[in-house]
């Protein structure tokens, strides 16, 4: 097992390479970069939610490419040496070789540089909103498999019966209702939208959490937590619920169950000394991919309800705002998490099940 890690360990760098490289060459093809939107600031035009411009405006304020080189239709009566200050502010007085090598360089030593607009290294821009999307992220996927797994369970052994059926209605309605659109609700009813006052509308602490008690502080925390974890829960534990229930099901009219019942073992001890290893493996494998979306994707819309400073939020507006340092820091990150969390759903699965040796299958 310990040469099959050294091997992902060492195809990680090659995968980041490939992603950043590919976004890479993506975002020089993209029309409205830096350059162009800051030269259609200057003209006046309006470039909210990125290049969001109409008609004339954005013929206007269009580049001839991505990747800020060559000349702007933006640029018409604006000073050359003015549009040179631009790009050499944006780095683009390189060409898009030079830059990508730059980047690569100083993505080797974590270097991941400064935000165009922020005025900030781009690192300390992810650790100050990692906290943010990690308490969302973590607290909502514990308890997602704490409420999936049992349901899941419980639903596989009562199979058509009418708490089968009943919880059915509930997992429907976690399918059909949009994580932000839960969101919405929960403020309305909850948050001094029409009806209760009942927990705070934004952020994860109150305005006097510094002058608080350490019981104080940890109370008021999770209190601000409610809603936006609520939120994120109700559209999460539906599939994985369902994925337990089957996986449960299929092992249970398998044989090897058979003849542990007709040895006289009890309910408890064939569905969780034989039943739960095998079925629990399809749930282990969809853990970092459901990991990554509720961290990075999922977060999204709910940080912007809650006005919760995250992860999800920052990517969303560097991607609007074309702050491509931003882009690619926060990519670079998001791809060696997932990569790490992939090598550990591996390695959870030697740990459920030790049959499975991925050293002697390669």
């Amino acid at each position: 097992m310990f040469a099959y890690i050294v091997r992902r360990l060492a195809l990680i760098p090659l995968t980041l390479l490939g992603i950043i490289t590919l976004n890479f060459v993506i975002a020089q093809i993209a029309p409205g970069g830096p350059v162009e939107i800051m030269l259609a600031h200057l003209q006046g035009i309006d470039t909210s939610a990125g290049s969001q411009m109409s008609g004339g405006n954005a013929d206007r304020a269009a580049g001839s490419g991505g990747g800020g080189g060559g000349k702007y239709r933006g640029a018409q009566g604006l000073d050359p040496e003015l549009i040179k200050r631009i790009e050499k502010q944006f780095g683009f007085d390189k060409p898009a070789h030079e830059r990508y090598v730059m980047m690569i360089k100083s993505y080797l030593t974590f270097d991941l540089g400064e935000s165009y607009y922020r005025s900030q290294q781009v690192t300390s821009l992810i650790l100050d909103k990692l906290p943010v999307s990690i308490s969302i992220g973590l607290w909502s996927t514990l308890i997602i498999y704490m409420v999936s797994i049992p349901l899941g369970v419980a639903k596989a052994v009562r199979d058509g019966s009418t708490f089968d059926v009943a919880t059915s209605y509930v997992i429907f309605i976690g399918y059909a209702v949009p994580a932000f659109l839960f969101a919405i609700f929960l403020i309305v009813v909850f948050a001094g939208g029409s009806y209760f006052s009942w927990f705070p509308l934004r952020g994860l602490t109150s305005d006097n959490w510094a002058e608080l008690s350490t019981f104080g502080k940890v109370k008021d925390y999770f209190w601000h937590l409610v809603l936006p974890v609520t939120a994120m829960t109700i559209g999460g534990f539906a599939s994985l619920t369902m994925l337990t229930k089957n996986s449960f099901l299929e092992e249970i009219n398998k044989q090897y169950v058979l003849t542990a019942r007709a040895k006289g073992l009890s309910q408890q001890r064939v569905l969780y000394g034989h039943v739960f290893r095998n079925a629990m493996l399809l749930v282990i494998a969809g853990f970092p991919a459901a990991l990554i979306e509720i961290l990075f994707t999922s977060s999204v819309l709910i940080e912007v309800i809650f006005s919760l400073d995250g992860l999800g939020l920052l990517g969303f507006e560097a991607t609007t705002n074309r702050d491509y340092p931003v882009i690619f820091g926060t990519l670079y990150i998001f791809s060696l998490i997932g990569l790490t969390l992939n090598l550990v759903s591996d390695l959870a699965y030697h740990v459920v099940d030790p049959r499975i040796d991925f050293e002697a299958r390669a």
